[in-house]
């Protein structure tokens, strides 16, 4: 199987720290893989590469873009800010904007430790 789109690798540390650092404060991070070729489909191709990438966050695997539609998707990297009552706040697409996605995770956090 081959890695990951380069923009979805070159996020991936980001994302698997912030998973990391705000898991205690409650941040809750779930990688969706949905594929693009028919190997990336075969759920033992994608446990390796979690693995071998360092993703120790759950990932849904997504073969039928079920999740892809119902978010109206049509980005790798997507990434979703979903508050703690379920609604999506922000979205980013593709690369770059580190900071900003984090203060805006920790702004998400401050939040849900008010209520």
């Amino acid at each position: 199987m081959p890695p990951p789109c380069i923009n979805c690798q070159r996020s991936l540390p980001y994302v698997n720290a912030w998973a990391k650092k705000y898991a205690k404060e409650g941040l809750v991070v779930i990688g969706v893989h949905t594929p693009e070729y028919e190997e990336e489909r075969v759920v033992e191709n994608v446990r390796q590469q979690v693995k071998k990438l360092g993703i120790e966050y759950p990932v849904a695997i997504d073969n039928n873009s079920v999740i892809w539609r119902a978010f109206d998707n049509q980005y790798w990297p997507a990434h979703y800010f979903i508050d703690a009552k379920g609604q999506v706040r922000a979205t980013h697409f593709g690369e770059g904007m580190y900071q900003q996605q984090e203060q805006f995770i920790q702004r998400l956090l401050a939040e849900s430790h008010e209520q």
